[in-house]
């Protein structure tokens, strides 16, 4: 097991996405296995871009989020925060409706960067976007 709690349950981090874009747009997360991190998100109004179809920036959100919360539950966070260096997506089928769920895996877990991948898929588990997010680990002060 990779996390540092190792009882978290994902109703200890639903918390986390209180006054932010998660919460704005729906996340929750929902599972959460020794090494991996899943969340879902609807695609609805507050997803869509003009063509009724997810908005390829709400994939990306739904990655950062379950990326960086991920590397947050790997770090001892009174000694150190993760933030985001970068992003990359690949967005592979479009979705118009339902929710689309987000698996966050390690690639990389070093002591000052983390690489995760994030695969999400629609209702039918068909791959939707596939995601690389880079997170640098930090001294707190």
């Amino acid at each position: 097991m990779i996390w540092f709690n190792k009882s978290i349950q994902p109703h200890d981090i639903q918390p986390l996405c209180n006054n932010t874009i998660a919460e704005q747009i729906g996340i929750e997360f929902t599972a959460i296995g020794p090494d991996f991190l899943q969340g879902r998100m609807p695609v609805d109004h507050r997803t869509h871009q003009p063509y009724g179809l997810l908005h390829g920036g709400a994939s990306c959100v739904l990655a950062e989020t379950l990326g960086s919360v991920a590397a947050a539950l790997v770090i001892d966070q009174s000694k150190f925060i993760c933030v985001g260096l970068e992003i990359n997506a690949n967005h592979v089928r479009g979705v118009r409706t339902g929710f689309v769920t987000g698996t966050a895996s390690p690639i990389h877990i070093g002591a000052t960067t983390h690489v995760w991948d994030i695969r999400i898929q629609d209702d039918k588990e068909k791959l939707v976007c596939i995601s690389r997010l880079t997170v640098a680990i930090l001294p707190k002060k």
